[in-house]
């Protein structure tokens, strides 16, 4: 297959991360032709070392990737399939070639746990052009898309947590000074924190610091800004900032943690293949739509009672109630119970097909109809 996947940049990296993702996996699993259109390459190369902001066409890891941009448009023909994610509209142009060709096209909808979807996956949208548009839904049960997830990684993932001394060279790699290394293998927890600006992120601060145990907190740079002051408590958490990485790096990053504090749908896609306790930060939505998303999802979710409430908490924070809730899942019988819902969600997950597999299927199918 040949394909075009364009993706407008709008909640800086999520967006571009799920995109570059399913491009490279197309590419380098599947063996397709894949041609990547993207608006914003400044926030692509934050999360991809190698990108030119400037370059209008460039190739990577076996993508073609081309700038999107309207001054002026690439000239580009639309070929077997072509793929938009989040309903971001292929340009006029593009469109055009397509009604010509009639390639198999795709939406790659927001991932969302909500039941409508899977009465909505898959369901085609007939254009008064001729032009028939799918929707393809991500998802937690057979009757979605599924998720994104590469071969191997769980064997990758289970090997890395499985060596302290790995961990260690991965983590000074990416700038993890020797000593926070140290007070991890003195029995320091680690916990990631990658959050939008509403987060009670002081919150978190303030109960890691009454914990007896010691924390390493990991922040990407700009990330929760005010972080700086609030660990300089007694008893505060020792705060490493950390450069944005490629994704397999960021994967290990989530790997070392044991609680993942993570927004948006790439990073929370990516937490829950840690197989560790993860707080999920929902894109914020008008209406507090995003607030049924994120109870569609705790409804499948397995964590207890106590993490749920962090949860929520979390993602609408009222004074004093992050402290309670941080605290309530630091108590060991709570925090045990979690990590076991973590495996227990990665399992389960791991069992069905990836979005890839999926939706070269689904692809395939359509194609044999034109």
């Amino acid at each position: 297959m040949q394909a075009d996947i364009f993706c407008r940049v709008v909640d800086n990296y999520g967006d571009i991360g799920v995109c570059w993702r399913l491009a490279r996996q197309l590419a380098n699993s599947h063996g397709w032709d894949v041609r990547l259109w993207v608006d914003d390459l400044a926030s692509f190369a934050h999360i991809q070392p190698g990108i030119d902001a400037r370059s209008p066409r460039q190739g990577l890891a076996g993508v073609d990737i081309v700038h999107w941009s309207d001054t002026p448009a690439p000239v580009l023909a639309a070929r077997d399939v072509v793929i938009e994610a989040f309903a971001c509209d292929p340009p006029e142009a593009f469109v055009d070639s397509m009604r010509r060709t009639h390639p198999v096209w795709i939406n790659l909808e927001y991932l969302s746990a909500e039941s409508w979807v899977e009465s909505c996956h898959g369901l085609p949208s007939q254009r008064p052009d001729g032009l028939v548009k799918h929707f393809f839904f991500p998802g937690f049960t057979p009757a979605t898309g599924g998720l994104l997830r590469e071969p191997g990684l769980s064997a990758e993932r289970d090997a890395l947590q499985g060596s302290t001394a790995t961990q260690d060279s991965f983590l000074r790699s990416v700038g993890v000074p020797d000593e926070a290394l140290a007070l991890r293998r003195q029995g320091a927890r680690t916990v990631s924190l990658f959050c939008y600006a509403s987060a009670p992120a002081g919150e978190l601060v303030e109960a890691l610091a009454a914990d007896p145990r010691a924390t390493v907190l990991l922040a990407p740079q700009g990330v929760a800004p005010g972080l700086e002051a609030a660990c300089q408590s007694p008893g505060a958490p020792r705060l490493v900032r950390l450069p944005f990485v490629a994704q397999p790096d960021f994967d290990r990053l989530l790997w070392c943690a044991d609680i993942n504090f993570v927004r948006g749908e790439d990073s929370f896609v990516r937490a829950a293949w840690a197989a560790r306790p993860l707080v999920w930060q929902i894109y914020p939505q008008d209406q507090n739509v995003h607030l049924e998303k994120l109870d569609a999802w705790l409804a499948r979710y397995p964590a207890p009672e106590s993490a749920q409430a962090l949860i929520r908490a979390w993602n609408q924070p009222q004074a004093g109630q992050t402290v309670a809730a941080v605290k309530a899942v630091l108590e060991p019988a709570a925090g045990q119970a979690w990590a076991a819902a973590a495996r227990q969600w990665d399992a389960s997950q791991s069992a069905l097909p990836g979005l890839a597999d999926n939706l070269v299927a689904f692809c395939a199918e359509l194609a044999k109809k034109r």
